[in-house]
């Protein structure tokens, strides 16, 4: 097998570009998709300095790398959920690999925040699956860091694949909101929420992959343990069953869809009315935000479990 670009030896076929690359020619197809999505998308200039949300997982250690690489200004924050075993390997690969590239992030644990863990919140919280109670509260203390700490932009990892699925999810349940408004890049809608980007949403987890493996990128590689029964899933299965009959579907699917969004989607697209949570102050469309409804939910159910608890001793 020989690369399409420059017929060396070639150690990977990309079915959806018809194409072979050796490790020199993949590495300029990944660089230019990643500056295609960047520049295309205007989602930061090299005078920016972008706030990266790194989990361990692949998507964002490569992100991480690339980015450094590339020359961009990045700042990494590690949120630890309290998954045992799962975050203290995340966390590990983290921290390995800003001190082998001498690069800046900070690591906040999460139950020093907010006094509880992710698994706790989830145990508690049952009727919202784990994978949305948890998301909304990454996406609460990410936004509320990089707001805190002055940044312009925060990228996450999110791929073609991850996107696709969600596109296909909100397409099933109608969830005209959701469609209306995603994107490559999330726009500031209130001083407070920052803008947030998604460079590597033309790449997809396979591509993604050989990256971190010929670049020796180290990432944890098992499922969070919370995700078993995440929909997400089995979307994803749909699309790959649907991209090995067809490659490319994925591709045309999402790209498509961005294409032809804001023709079908315009009356959905009305600007939300913003205001600021009365107790943490951040944006939101109520009086109190998600986030603060969920903590003050827990916070009685503990109150609660402690009155009990003395009453019983007495």
């Amino acid at each position: 097998m020989k690369c399409t670009r420059c017929k060396k030896e070639a150690v990977m076929k990309l079915k959806r570009h018809n194409s072979s690359f050796c490790p020199e020619c993949f590495d300029i197809f990944f660089s230019r998709q990643v500056e295609q999505a960047i520049k295309k998308n205007r989602m930061f200039s090299r005078e920016e300095t972008v706030l990266l949300g790194v989990s361990g997982g692949k998507d964002s250690m490569s992100l991480w790398f690339y980015l450094q690489k590339a020359g961009y200004k990045v700042q990494a924050v590690h949120f630890d959920l309290g998954m045992g075993e799962y975050s203290l390997r995340s966390r590990e690969i983290v921290e390995s690999f800003s001190e082998k590239h001498q690069l800046p992030f900070e690591i906040i644990e999460v139950k020093s925040l907010i006094k509880y863990s992710i698994p706790e919140i989830t145990q508690k919280v049952r009727n919202r699956p784990p994978c949305s109670v948890c998301g909304m509260i990454k996406r609460h203390l990410l936004n509320r860091y990089a707001w805190d700490n002055h940044f312009s932009v925060y990228a996450t990892g999110h791929n073609l694949d991850d996107e696709a699925a969600t596109l296909l999810g909100n397409i099933l349940h109608w969830q005209d909101s959701y469609l209306a408004h995603q994107s490559p890049v999330l726009p500031s809608p209130h001083p407070k929420m920052v803008r947030k980007v998604k460079p590597f949403y033309t790449l997809t987890e396979e591509e993604i992959h050989w990256y971190a493996k010929l670049h020796d990128i180290p990432f944890i590689e098992e499922r969070c343990p919370l995700s078993k029964r995440a929909k997400s899933f089995q979307y994803k299965e749909a699309l790959d069953f649907l991209e090995e009959k067809s490659p490319g579907t994925k591709h045309m699917f999402l790209l498509g869809f961005l294409e032809r969004r804001d023709r079908y989607f315009a009356s959905s697209q009305e600007t939300v009315k913003l205001s600021e949570c009365s107790r943490c102050g951040m944006p939101t469309t109520l009086e109190v935000c998600s986030f603060c409804r969920l903590m003050e939910r827990l916070n009685f159910q503990r109150e609660r479990r402690k009155k009990s608890n003395a009453g019983y001793g007495s």
